[in-house]
């Protein structure tokens, strides 16, 4: 099955991917050879996981998660699922009322 995971790095920072098969990219990740950004950051933690039914499924969550705040990826990996709506619109800007002076 396929799945989107994240990674906490040893720097705090946030790793999102996506994967058909989870036990062997993460034994990638944990030696080293799993990205360049995960390799100049080990050790890193597996901190969230989901399965799909289909890679390009896994694929799109990967790319959404990817453009999420740090708080709003802590929120996804401590469960805290009726907090990510209002997480969304914090971050968004208001367009200026305008007018001409």
């Amino acid at each position: 099955m396929p799945y989107t995971y994240m990674l906490r790095c040893s720097d705090g920072s946030y790793y999102v991917g996506s994967t058909r098969v989870l036990e062997t990219r993460l034994e990638q990740h944990y030696s080293g050879i799993g990205s360049e950004y995960t390799s100049k950051r080990m050790p890193v933690e597996l901190v969230y996981v989901e399965e799909f039914d289909d890679i390009g499924s896994a694929y799109r969550r990967e790319k959404q998660i990817q453009g999420w705040s740090r708080r709003k990826r802590e929120a996804l990996i401590a469960g805290a699922y009726d907090s990510l709506p209002e997480l969304s619109k914090r971050g968004r800007r208001r367009p200026e009322s305008g007018g001409s002076a």
